[in-house]
């Protein structure tokens, strides 16, 4: 392998693991705290949802966040927390036109939804060079049983 595909590799893998660990993060914390969950779901979307919804959702995140992390079904694992990152931003346009707004103590209010744009991109670079990621177990099966979508 050449030196170039070793730091696209290593490159890759750095990316892969650093967004499935903040959106693992997420996935837990809605284990650890799913009443909060059911507000953030209510006051955004409308919507009540159960415990029992949450922890569902919950698991099947980390469930992806456990294939993403392997390299598993790359298009699907790294695609669907690509897509459920980007609702998070649809959810939040607000703090886009104003980055810079304080509240009254001087504390930055929107700093978390420019961290999100961060994530996004992040997460648009790892879908565009998906097939750079040498260091995953996805890749290692596609080098011994050749390319399927699955890989």
């Amino acid at each position: 392998m050449r030196t170039q595909d070793q730091r696209d590799g290593a490159a890759l893998l750095i990316l892969r693991l650093g967004l499935v660990w903040f959106m693992f993060l997420w996935a837990i914390h809605k284990v650890i705290t799913p009443k909060q969950y059911q507000g953030l779901a209510k006051n955004f979307d409308g919507v009540a949802l159960s415990f029992e919804q949450i922890y569902l959702i919950a698991a099947l995140q980390i469930a992806l966040c456990v294939l993403a992390a392997l390299g598993l079904l790359r298009p699907v694992s790294y695609g669907t927390l690509a897509l459920m990152h980007f609702f998070t931003v649809t959810r939040r346009w607000e703090g886009f036109f104003d980055p810079f707004a304080l509240n009254d103590r001087g504390f930055p209010i929107h700093r978390n939804q420019v961290i999100d744009l961060a994530v996004l991109g992040a997460f648009i670079a790892l879908l565009l060079l998906m097939h750079r990621d040498r260091w995953s177990l996805g890749a290692l099966l596609a080098r011994r049983h050749g390319a399927r979508w699955w890989l």
